[in-house]
């Protein structure tokens, strides 16, 4: 039957459109109580195969390269100029990132605009975000930091100095072997995202969520600034690894502060004021200019120019980038051996760094209108890592604020991304040799400088108080967890709480039993709502959660409780019930029979029928004094279980309906319980249905059989009721 959907046109005086149509507009619904059964002939439900694609579908979906489906539609006249000027403006931003995020991987400099540039070009033909700028970020480089130091420490490559007999770090071979670390931890962490990819493992960042992300790239920021103190400072502290290592780190630093190298600290110093005070005038003027100033590229250019005409290494000892190749390096193996050392870190990586790209990707394709497929982009920020490993380039993301610049300078398409690459492949090829004389601690203030938005996060904690107390305790442990920790462990802790904290939520959900709302099909709450009235005879139990292992037990107490029948009492007294009823007929046939053998003993002679009234009086005496013990006997028991113990008798409830509309799995104990249910509640002659369930799940885990049919089964709460009430009706009207 069709709806009838229709709307009263009066009274419109005084109201607007939606005030009038929410008075006003109503519907009407005429069809047939539908139960799963009835339902499946309705509607022709499909089998698994038609509705579930094949491994090898998926497989070459995942394969496919989206340039294929926008490049060719690509308008030069459109979209050319716009990413243009996009891509030269992220690619300037690529330089000094690059070169200063590959000190937060304690690699040489160029290798973090070797990142800045393969990766990129990988993105631009799998990639389906058209504004996120894939390069160095942050958090991924000081991940990488803690590996590369773990596993090619300065203690490792200590060599003798032939002019004064001392130890000194032989920094070539250090920083080859910590390249190779890099590489093989880059390759491997984009093999595991491809991995993922391919078996549709795209959600796995969900269970970031942003709480725990905010938390953890704050956390990482402190990381961050302890790490560059010592190019601030021109110190050099102890490495250390392992849970506690920051504030080790840190109280070494604090330690070496009377031995700072003072020229390094007027550096550090002059540079920080010069790029914050430019930064604040560039977000001041950014509303009247087309593109933003690279404060950044300023920066390096001016510092570079004064190290090397004021001769800052040779006269002030001041620490500087050193030799920067020119030209590209061919492609090389990663070390292979390397994997099993560095599996832990690589699966880190490869989850953060998808969180963080998946979360730009959707929310600036959500302000562009257009659709970002999550599993296609772990593959392509897969193949970026995995092929960029080959080249010697370190774990890539994209970054919120060349994302950021891309898109409010007018980026259109992922043409803007080779626009930027175009800039650093020149800077490689011609331009990295000028920035020789570099001081490390200019990059490293630019680093401290662009955490400024991080630290800005410390906000949430008042945001989440007032909002939800549960997400601030999973950014408390998480930026707790994360400091003392370390990066890779404090990840793993902090993934396991937030996993906690879901499982607690489910395992302690809300019950409820609903009402109708008079005169609708709705069904609310009943302790929640006023106006809502329960169905005479009828218990409608909801949780507010899946039913599943962990909350099964709980939900089935509850619903005892809710419904206020205790089932094993009841159980008890139903039995006692039926025995007494038994030993009644059975008195009442005993009684027939004593009273025929009377009438057949009357006509016998006088002294056998004295003698035979005795006995049969002896014995109706005997059995009535066994009789009435028995009787109250039993009522002394019956008394322990009385109806108010009972709760809601029987004849007040005659079915319950199990609202599983909030559930989305149910698993083989939740089967069991739901059976147990229909079993027990059967024994006292209640009638259980259910109400917007998984019937696919319920059918591969055995769940009907001749007794639980489909026809228990019903699409709505509404549908199970009115057959409720109908079966009742027919039930009384045979009687």
């Amino acid at each position: 039957n069709p709806i009838l959907l229709y709307c009263l046109l009066k009274d419109f005086e005084g109201l607007s459109p939606m005030e009038s149509s929410r008075r006003l507009c109503k519907y009407k619904v005429e069809r047939e109580v539908l139960d799963e059964q009835r339902l499946e002939e309705v509607t022709q439900r499909k089998t698994h195969s038609d509705t579930h694609r094949s491994l090898t579908e998926s497989f070459k979906d995942s394969l496919s390269l989206p340039v294929l489906y926008w490049l060719p539609k690509y308008s030069i006249w459109d979209y050319g100029m716009p990413d243009l000027i996009s891509g030269i403006s992220v690619g300037i931003m690529h330089l000094p990132q690059g070169m200063a995020y590959a000190l937060l991987a304690s690699l040489p400099p160029v290798f973090g605009l070797y990142s800045s540039l393969y990766p990129t070009l990988i993105y631009f033909f799998f990639g389906t975000s058209r504004h996120i700028s894939i390069g160095t970020f942050t958090v991924l480089s000081i991940m990488v930091g803690s590996v590369t130091e773990r596993l090619a420490p300065d203690v490792a490559f200590l060599r003798m100095n032939g002019t004064n007999i001392t130890t000194e770090v032989d920094i070539i071979a250090r920083d080859s072997y910590r390249v190779q670390v890099a590489a093989a931890t880059t390759v491997l962490g984009g093999l595991i995202q491809v991995i993922l990819g391919l078996v549709k493992f795209g959600f796995v960042g969900t269970y970031l969520s942003e709480p725990l992300v905010r938390a953890y790239t704050t956390a990482a920021a402190a990381h961050a600034v302890v790490a560059q103190l010592k190019y601030i400072f021109g110190v050099s502290p102890t490495r250390f690894t392992g849970p506690l290592s920051l504030v080790y780190t840190l109280k070494d630093v604090c330690s070496l502060l009377p031995q700072t190298h003072l020229p390094t600290l007027v550096v550090s110093a002059v540079s920080m004021v010069l790029l914050i005070a430019a930064k604040e005038l560039n977000s001041f003027l950014s509303p009247k200019l087309p593109v933003p100033v690279p404060m950044e590229l300023i920066t390096i250019v001016a510092g570079t120019l004064i190290s090397n005409y004021a001769y800052l290494n040779i006269n002030y000892t001041v620490s500087v980038v050193g030799e920067i190749p020119s030209g590209l390096s061919p492609p090389s193996v990663p070390d292979f051996s390397i994997f099993g050392e560095v599996m832990g870190d690589a699966f880190a990586l490869a989850i953060v760094g998808y969180a963080i790209s998946i979360s730009l990707g959707k929310t600036f394709a959500l302000k562009h209108g257009y659709k970002v497929d999550s599993n296609q982009e772990l593959v392509a920020l897969g193949l970026s890592n995995a092929v960029g490993g080959f080249f010697q380039c370190y774990s890539v993301c994209s970054s919120m604020s060349r994302s950021l610049i891309q898109e409010t300078t007018g980026g259109k398409t992922q043409m803007a991304g080779v626009a930027s690459a175009l800039i650093v492949l020149v800077t490689i090829l011609k331009l990295g040799p000028l920035f020789q004389e570099l001081p490390k601690a200019v990059l490293a203030v630019i680093v401290f400088v662009n955490l400024k938005g991080m630290f800005k996060q410390y906000s949430d904690i008042a945001t989440l108080w007032r909002r939800s107390k549960i997400d601030l305790v999973v950014w408390l442990v998480t930026w707790v967890s994360t400091l003392l920790l370390n990066l890779d462990l404090g990840l793993a802790a902090s993934i396991t709480f937030a996993l906690l904290t879901v499982i607690f939520r489910t395992q302690l959900p809300t019950y409820s039993v609903l009402g109708n709302v008079p005169g609708t099909e709705l069904y609310l709450d009943i302790e929640k709502h006023r106006e809502v009235r329960e169905i005479p005879g009828v218990t409608i139990f909801r949780s507010s959660a899946t039913v599943y292992f962990a909350n099964a037990e709980l939900y089935l107490e509850a619903l005892k409780e809710k419904s206020g029948l205790d089932i094993s009492k009841m159980i008890i007294y139903k039995r006692r019930q039926e025995a007494k009823q038994k030993r009644r007929e059975r008195r009442a046939e005993r009684r027939a029979k004593r009273q025929a053998r009377k009438e057949v003993m009357y006509n016998v002679s006088t002294d056998y029928c004295d003698f035979f009234g005795w006995m049969s009086e002896l014995q109706d005496g005997d059995t009535t004094t066994l009789g009435s013990s028995s009787e109250d006997t039993l009522s002394h028991d019956l008394e322990r279980i009385s109806l108010g113990s009972l709760g809601k008798w029987t004849w007040d409830i005659h079915s319950i309906i199990l609202d599983l509309s909030t559930a989305n799995f149910i698993d083989t104990v939740a089967i069991k319980t739901i059976k147990n249910i229909f079993q027990d509640f059967s024994e006292i002659d209640v009638d259980i249905y259910m109400a917007a369930c998984v019937v696919e799940q319920l059918e591969i885990g055995d769940f009907f059989s001749e007794s639980i049919t489909k026809r228990h089964l019903f699409a709505s709460v509404h549908d199970a009721v009115l057959y409720c009430l109908d079966h009742l009706s027919t039930l009384l009207t045979r009687v």
